[in-house]
């Protein structure tokens, strides 16, 4: 059983265009991904052939985008992408990668954006310790970049995340997760390396404090409805374009805030099951657990926080100046609340 998607946008006639988006910085992006290919060259054959296999699964590289947007809107009549801006977004993405592989090895996930994870096919121990070398390379980086700013905000951020890391390890298998402490771990774990990626935009272009605490404010709102809506498509979603099987979060005994909503509403036999499947992190009752997460209006209510965050995020952008920059990252928040995958 796969629930219709529940509708998330308030939007009735609109969709936005993600590519649209994405093509404001196009050329931008094509030098980041030759920075990313550049600093994955290692005379280490694994690192390579690993490097290779991440570079190729592609994905949409949304906070190196979100730099780069951010950079731009704070600086709309000066946008020109400095080496220093490129040298950021990869640094992100290369953050953002090695959390990937480490997180596939620790949820044993076997299914990433279509085809099988790096740990599928190099096994575990290759991909934490490419994991490791792409985490210290972004380090390396960070020092090319020369601005102790930039190093307080990325150090801060990669520690925090690693703190995410474990509260979920924490909350795996834990019906007694509250919806605050999830909020706690989603931001540490996901909405961080946004928050730091839009401030970095403003840190870069020198802007001053209220701006650059309104960018971080944009990315954290951003970053924790993007990951909002993977709980609900993770529930809702065609498992073809979502590129992993429905309900992969239940059987990694992982309480999302539809399921941990969804056992605050329930009573009786229908809790006693929801508790059961968390606990024994077991997707084989599936099908009933969609239906009491449905019932319960759970996704509803999880949709409903996720647009709460994206109109957080619009608001903080007030402190930008008009520019089509700008409207770009208005509607990425836009994107994160109305995507199907």
């Amino acid at each position: 059983m796969t629930l219709s998607p529940t509708p998330i946008s308030d939007t009735k006639s609109k969709t936005i265009d993600i590519q649209s988006v994405i093509s404001l910085v196009s050329a931008d992006m094509t030098l980041v991904n030759g920075t990313i290919a550049s600093n994955l060259d290692s005379d280490v054959a694994l690192i390579n052939q690993l490097g290779a296999y991440i570079v190729q699964a592609g994905g949409k590289r949304l906070r190196p985008v979100a730099l780069l947007l951010a950079a731009k809107a704070c600086n709309p009549e000066q946008p020109d992408t400095t080496s220093d801006q490129t040298l950021l977004a990869a640094i992100v993405e290369f953050i953002h990668t090695a959390t990937l592989l480490h997180d596939d090895v620790v949820d044993e996930s076997e299914m990433r954006r279509g085809r099988e994870t790096a740990n599928e096919v190099f096994g575990n121990a290759a991909s934490v310790l490419v994991g490791d070398y792409l985490y210290s390379r972004a380090f390396q980086m960070m020092v090319e970049v020369g601005s102790m700013r930039v190093m307080e905000i990325l150090s801060r951020t990669t520690n925090q995340i690693a703190e995410g890391e474990v509260m979920q390890l924490i909350n795996c298998g834990s019906a007694e997760t509250t919806e605050a402490q999830y909020m706690e771990t989603i931001q540490s774990k996901t909405a961080i390396l946004f928050e730091a990626a839009t401030q970095l935009g403003a840190v870069i272009t020198k802007q001053a404090s209220p701006v650059e605490d309104a960018m971080a404010a944009y990315g954290l709102h951003l970053g924790t409805a993007f990951q909002l809506v993977d709980d609900i498509l993770d529930y809702t979603a065609d498992a073809e374009a979502m590129g992993k099987n429905v309900g992969d979060d239940l059987a990694e005994g992982k309480p999302t805030l539809p399921l941990i909503n969804a056992i605050e509403r329930s009573e009786g036999d229908d809790k006693l099951l929801l508790v059961n499947a968390i606990t024994n992190a077991s997707r084989e009752n599936l099908d009933a657990v969609l239906a009491i997460i449905e019932k319960t209006g759970s996704l509803a209510y999880t949709a409903r926080a996720a647009r709460e965050q994206a109109k957080l995020a619009q608001l903080a952008l007030d402190a930008l100046p008009d520019s089509n920059y700008k409207l770009a990252l208005s509607q990425l928040a836009e994107f994160s609340v109305e995507r199907a995958y």
